[in-house]
């Protein structure tokens, strides 16, 4: 089986996949935009070939890579990047090179959230009110039903990227002088903590794997007042959390994919409701960001890369996820004077940790100058840990 990968080691992490493959006799095929002699020698050793080109986002010189890939190997049967970046580039080479997968014609629903929006509704999971606004007027009848503060996002954007709180008539005026020439959609603002359902899903769209994270703070809160950042997997996945996920998975007819679906819990007291309510932010067909493939394996003892080829290749998912750990990354930031210093917390700390480093600049924003996964059975056991890292 030709199998291509996008961009193989973006996140650094993320060259587990291409290891993966070759560990079952996939040809692994990658290209980037990273000369070859800077990839991970792992890496090199996995891959069948690399094609270097200018920038991912030049199509021709992707397009001609791709071309070569099949005069020279036959049949390209897979390509894929995980990466959100990517998504459309990947769309595209799949339906140009007839390549099984995500194809052009199903990218919108998961690029514009307002359609995203959309099919949530359709499959009966709770999502803000809110829609694409592109005037002031509109804007200010929207905020007439539903109150300041609200959430102004790009339609098409990557992650928390270039996302506003409004909470007042003057922000709201100055964000439509001074916002991005592109469509955003404004949203009421929901005041809850940040959860995701996260998994993975084999060729006829069951799911064989899925978890649960809970964040602190949420990632829109993190990347706009670069705060440090925690995620940590919970052993039980919450009900309504299982329910809503699972409808979302089936309503974006996810296949052989990871996916990561945000999700706000509002307490019935915040909601001023009768019972919980679990509201969809968005949903992303890739795995949860950054380091967060590591945490679930080290949070279940499982390898989610292999697995992941596995399904590509035969279809095939063997691994029992019985989630004997909360696992946490917690990642810190040089602008804060923290109480404790790395030896300090290794020795207090030490039997919980299971994985340290520093990050690259380019994370940086989002995952911290400093990360740690820790792991423990018990949920206080871990926090007290959090909590000491943490420490300012």
């Amino acid at each position: 089986m030709n199998i291509v990968l996008l961009s193989p080691n973006f996140p650094p992490n993320y060259y587990h996949f291409a290891i993966a493959l070759c560990n079952i006799g996939a040809t692994v095929l990658a290209i980037g935009d990273a000369p070859y002699d800077d990839l991970n020698p792992a890496l090199q050793d996995a891959l069948a070939e690399y094609f270097r080109v200018d920038s991912l986002h030049y199509y021709d010189q992707v397009l001609r890579a791709c071309a070569y890939f099949t005069y020279h190997y036959g049949k390209l049967n897979r390509l894929e990047s995980h990466n959100e970046a990517w998504l459309e580039i990947d769309a595209r080479l799949r339906t140009d090179f007839n390549i099984l997968g995500l194809k052009i014609d199903a990218v919108e629903d998961i690029k514009r959230k307002s359609l995203m929006k959309q099919v949530f509704i359709d499959a009966g999971v709770d999502v803000a009110a809110g829609g694409i606004c592109q005037t002031l007027d509109e804007a200010r009848d929207f905020v007439a039903e539903v109150g300041y503060p609200i959430i102004a996002k790009p339609d098409v954007g990557v992650g928390a990227a270039d996302t506003f709180k409004i909470s007042s008539d003057e922000e709201l005026a100055r964000f439509f002088i001074e916002k991005p020439l592109v469509d955003y959609v404004l949203e009421e603002f929901i005041e809850g903590d940040l959860y995701s359902f996260d998994g993975l899903t084999d060729q006829d769209g069951r799911l064989v794997f899925s978890t649960a994270h809970f964040y602190r703070p949420s990632i829109m809160d993190v990347v706009n007042h670069d705060l440090d950042v925690c995620a940590c997997s919970l052993r039980r996945i919450p009900a309504g959390l299982r329910r809503a996920g699972t409808l979302a998975v089936r309503a974006f007819d996810v296949r052989e994919r990871f996916f990561h679906i945000e999700f706000f819990r509002v307490p019935p007291e915040q909601a001023g409701e009768a019972a919980l309510r679990w509201v969809a932010v968005e949903m992303n067909m890739r795995p949860p960001g950054g380091l967060m493939l590591d945490v679930i394996n080290y949070a279940n003892d499982i390898d989610l890369y292999q697995q992941w080829a596995n399904v590509v290749v035969f279809n095939s998912y063997d691994a029992e996820a019985w989630r004997p750990y909360h696992c946490a990354f917690v990642g810190r930031k040089r602008r804060f004077d923290y109480q404790h210093s790395l030896p300090e917390i290794r020795k207090a700390y030490g039997p919980l940790i299971v994985h340290h480093m520093p990050i690259a600049p380019v994370f940086s924003r989002a995952m911290g100058d400093y990360a740690y996964i820790l792991r423990a059975p018990k949920l206080a056991d871990l926090q007290s840990a959090i909590d000491f890292i943490m420490a300012q």
